[in-house]
């Protein structure tokens, strides 16, 4: 398939209600197909490796894996102990890819990999139904390449899966406009995925689109159509889907004494309090607002330089929104409300940096609508100067990061062999509260270890965006949007080696590996902090873990049940067991425990700056 030839001449998407006739030439099989080739180079190849990390990824692995074991798919737990903050769809889809496939690191990414690909076709659909062919297919790809995407789905958090239903809600809810009655299917599709999102990270699946919708139905003047969309029998449609989850999970967990139960962990502790930053425990920073709002067009680099034009077409003016707007225009609107609901909220909320990853895909939308114009053989002059002027932009992008990226090489140490990467590291652990925050740890004696994908990685965003620039110089706009899309697969793939070669530092999975081949039934495994910080250990070995540390994080409201089992030491109990006829597997990250004082112990493995030590020798 010469997808050059494929793509470069078509023509723009539709600029009235209905999608341009020549859009023909491309078929929808083309298009899924392309979809399809580039998920697989870049989600499914990356899904085997590295081992899982610690903290969240273990931990959303760890409860779907107890879910399996337990029989109990309503009561999530965690290292044996309840598990009550998230919503459960994420850890359903985990536990039934153990029950097929077995559990494995492979077989744990999959539903979230399988979810962007849902995610990519559901843009291409949405896209598709407001543009046409070509820009349904250019807003996937966007979406597909986009930094941000990628990025966090290297561990297991559901916000790509927000993502994929409130495409597929926008969808039914565009749809409903242009129908003069809304059918049973489009009101009953809409309210399905309010449900699913609900199911998959809470309140704020009804918030986001009830946000969005209501402002555009306020700008545009058209509250009247909510009495349109089969309200009472929509509501039977979201409650029956979302609400017997919640009522079996209050149910199994009632307050008991001075445990307040299910509902008020879920809902006051994990939404209103966590939005108000009251949340019990705390342990999240929030990423400063400027810098928050950057980071929705920093996700969407490459593709960002393209958002100005493309927002440059969305009605300012009420009489424009107050008039009959196209499919296209209506479609605009919706488009950057989604995201600005989104960062709006988190705007007044604890944040992190992967919270705007739902509003992604309507920032794609808008940037694929207006590629797929840019690309048309008719296209205006206004659009392919804006096009050229972007290209160079993004030259001077890749000139920066090229000049940074050899810079970095120069000041690089090879280590040596055998090195421990954790041991050339600088630890900032103040900022490790924020999903990136290791990266601040690199140094330039670490920078050794990365020569090969920074160089790549380099290379690849200098040709990509100066042929990128040159082909748009040449008129030919869809080729350089093809080598875009190259300079991205290359750079993934040099973030994805990268990642592999980092991951000692953010996993105990070797160590896991090393307790494994050494436990016997009656040994302990402690883990000298928090429990987040050594969840790879229970993942892999399948044993529960104590934890030196007062109760906090993941594990302190299900250990307040009566029923939960002993889990937290303090320093004077782990003294009696560390002298006790039991063998004490400890992790730690210190070299020199302080609960390790004076008395004897045994390094079983040391790797990526933490240490498995034992009370007695093998």
């Amino acid at each position: 398939m010469n997808l050059s030839v494929t793509l470069r001449d078509q023509q723009p998407g539709a600029r009235g209600d209905s999608p341009s006739p020549v859009f023909n030439s491309i078929s929808q099989s083309k298009c899924l197909l392309i979809l399809c080739v580039l998920w697989g180079a870049i989600y499914f190849a990356s899904m085997f490796t590295p081992a899982l990390l610690d903290d969240v990824d273990t931990i959303h692995a760890e409860a779907a894996r107890e879910m399996l074991v337990r029989h109990d798919w309503v009561t999530m737990y965690t290292n044996g102990i309840r598990y009550l903050e998230k919503a459960p769809l994420m850890y359903w889809s985990l536990a039934t890819s153990y029950s097929i496939f077995g559990i494995s690191d492979w077989s744990t990414r999959l539903p979230l990999m399988l979810g962007v690909l849902a995610l990519l076709l559901a843009t291409y659909w949405l896209g598709r139904y407001a543009y046409g062919e070509l820009g349904g297919l250019y807003s996937a790809v966007v979406l597909g390449t986009s930094i941000g995407p990628y990025v966090f789905t290297r561990f297991l958090i559901p916000d790509v899966l927000v993502g994929l239903w409130l495409t597929i809600g926008y969808y039914f809810f565009l749809r409903s406009l242009q129908e003069g009655s809304p059918s049973r299917r489009t009101c009953w599709g809409f309210a399905a995925t309010c449900a699913l999102n609900v199911l998959t990270k809470g309140l704020i699946g009804l918030v986001f689109p009830a946000g969005a919708i209501g402002l555009y139905l306020i700008l545009t003047g058209n509250l009247r159509h909510l009495l349109k969309l089969r309200l009472f029998s929509s509501s039977l449609v979201f409650f029956a889907l979302a609400t017997p989850w919640h009522i079996l999970a209050a149910l199994r967990n009632p307050s008991q004494g001075a445990v307040k139960g299910f509902l008020w962990f879920y809902f006051v502790n994990e939404h209103f309090y966590r939005f108000l930053n009251k949340r019990v425990p705390a342990g999240y920073d929030t990423v400063p607002l400027l810098i928050f709002w950057v980071l929705l067009l920093a996700w969407l680099i490459p593709w960002t330089v393209f958002l100005p034009q493309a927002v440059a077409g969305i009605p300012r003016r009420l009489r424009e929104l107050r008039g009959r707007l196209t499919r296209q225009q209506q479609a605009n609107l919706l488009f950057i409300l989604w995201a600005f609901v989104i960062v709006g909220f988190f705007s007044f909320s604890t944040r992190q940096e992967y919270y705007t990853i739902p509003g992604l895909p309507g920032m794609a939308l808008l940037a694929g609508g207006w590629l797929a114009r840019e690309s048309a053989p008719d296209a205006g002059l206004s659009d392919r100067r804006a096009g050229r002027l972007s290209s160079a932009i993004l030259l001077v992008f890749g000139i920066i990061a090229f000049s940074s990226g050899m810079y970095l090489l120069s000041v690089s140490h090879l280590p040596s062999p055998g090195a421990d990467l954790a041991d050339l590291l600088k630890k900032n652990p103040q900022d490790y509260d924020l999903s990136l925050g290791h990266v601040l740890d690199l140094t330039p004696r670490a920078l050794g270890a990365f020569r090969a994908p920074l160089l790549g990685a380099s290379l690849a965003l200098l040709l990509g965006t100066a042929l990128n620039w040159w082909l748009r110089r040449e008129r030919r706009p869809a080729d350089g949007n093809i080598a875009l899309v190259l300079m991205m697969v290359g750079l993934f793939a040099c973030v994805h080696s990268a990642f592999t070669t980092f991951s000692p530092v953010l996993s105990s999975y070797r160590l896991a590996v090393a307790v494994r081949q050494h436990f016997r039934p009656g040994d302990v495994i402690v883990v000298d902090g928090e429990y987040h910080q050594a969840s790879t250990l229970n993942f892999y070995t399948g044993y529960p873990l104590r934890v030196l540390h007062e109760p906090s994080g993941n594990l302190w409201y299900g250990s307040k049940f009566p029923d939960a089992p002993h889990v937290f030491e303090t320093p004077e109990s782990f003294s009696t067991l560390w002298a006790g006829p039991e063998r004490v597997f400890l992790w730690t990250d210190k070299d020199d425990p302080k609960e390790l004082a004076g008395k004897p112990y045994f390094l079983l493995s040391r790797v990526g700056g933490k240490s498995i030590l034992m009370n007695r020798p093998l």
